[in-house]
């Protein structure tokens, strides 16, 4: 392309400072540098991360910064020595890295990589901890390697899933982040067996995403747990079989699912973030066996607890990242399991906007009537 080697100048969504309305901005985009890929972006959707740190609730959020981090675009131009993907090729950008020689990924115990963190988790990149952002000179941070709210965006090469060109990025987008969180939450954190019983608290996108899971995985009770009863319409669609919303009942909702369930469920997932909650999805599950995953992120700071009995008896606490899928090789066969019909994606998308409306894309999203608003990028 005949961008390339230059400095590309385009709009972006930025984040000033914590809790203040995104700013559209013309921005300078730097070429990819050594292991690097600048890619067009041409639809992101909103994620409560992106919520969590514009919030100022993160311990790694830095700003100015641009946010953003499920996303689907096209590469336009890669630094030296890139093989994985060349201009043209149509990507998914991959907060959770996949190296395939660093220990964690060597390890085959973890979806985690360690080659990119040290740079991802303080807003720049790796070859010479910079900013590829920056504005009349001023740099502006990354954000999770990625940072999608932008026109182009510059990631690692380990960061980046080449795709199937006839996927519609407008919709697989979303296997950026949410809907793969929820699904490998259940199929490779839990590893849900047929006939299972299993507690979902929150149906948001993830919430829902784990509900699609435990349904394929073919669970016999799938009981969603959320304080908006306006939910469960929508959460049935998904495989949700029944509902609970604690707000009607006096007894703590961990009691309220012990006695729905003859001593409690299976697997249980906490999709929310909230501490109170992750205790409450641990002391539902039944004595003996239940696990339960966090799959939610608390605010900084935020610890958990629970009675060390309600582990001795057999119960186990688990934590997912990214659904325990590993980016860049498992990312395209969720594109392809999507392009066969085999997992939902485009029922997810609730709201499409332009990214220069990205500020009433987000109040849409704390609305509650949103799951994701998919944002295209010709604003």
């Amino acid at each position: 392309m005949a961008t390339q080697g230059q400095v590309i100048t385009c709009k972006a969504a930025v984040a000033w400072e914590p809790n203040k309305p995104l700013v559209i901005e013309d921005v300078q985009v730097a070429p990819p540098q050594a292991g690097e890929v600048r890619v067009k972006i041409l639809y992101t959707a909103l994620c409560h991360t992106d919520a969590y740190t514009w919030g100022g609730k993160d311990p790694e959020g830095l700003f100015p910064c641009i946010l953003g981090h499920e996303a689907a675009g096209i590469v336009e131009s890669v630094g030296e020595g890139v093989t994985i993907v060349q201009p043209g090729d149509h990507v998914i950008p991959c907060y959770q890295a996949e190296c395939g020689e660093c220990k964690f990924c060597k390890s085959g115990k973890t979806n985690l990589c360690g080659k990119v963190r040290a740079a991802t988790g303080v807003g720049v990149m790796m070859s010479d901890r910079k900013s590829r952002f920056s504005i009349n000179g001023k740099p502006i941070y990354h954000f999770m390697g990625t940072s999608t709210f932008s026109q182009y965006t510059v990631v690692h090469d380990v960061s980046v899933a080449k795709i199937d060109p006839k996927a519609p990025l407008e919709k697989v987008c979303l296997l950026g982040c949410g809907v793969p969180t929820g699904l490998g939450a259940v199929w490779n954190t839990a590893k849900v067996e047929a006939g299972s019983i299993v507690a979902i608290f929150g149906l948001g996108t993830v919430g829902l995403a784990v509900a699609e899971g435990a349904k394929t995985a073919g669970a016999s009770r799938i009981i969603g747990v959320d304080i908006d009863s306006k939910k469960f319409d929508t959460a049935k669609k998904f495989g949700v079989t029944e509902f609970v919303n604690p707000k009607d009942h006096e007894k703590p909702i961990q009691q309220v699912l012990v006695d729905l369930t003859d001593g409690g469920v299976d697997y249980s997932f906490e999709c929310i973030g909230n501490v109170s909650v992750m205790r409450a999805a641990l002391e539902c599950c039944h004595k003996g066996w239940g696990t339960s995953v966090i799959v939610g992120v608390a605010a900084s700071g935020q610890e958990i607890s629970t009675r060390p009995f309600q582990l001795v008896t057999g119960r186990v606490w688990k934590g997912t990242a990214f659904g325990g899928f590993k980016s860049r090789s498992q990312v395209p066969w969720l594109v392809e399991k999507y392009l066969k019909k085999e997992i939902k994606v485009d029922e997810y998308i609730t709201h499409t906007l332009t990214l220069g409306e990205i500020n009433k894309a987000f109040d849409l999203m704390h609305e509650g009537g949103c799951l994701r608003c998919v944002l295209s990028t010709d604003a």
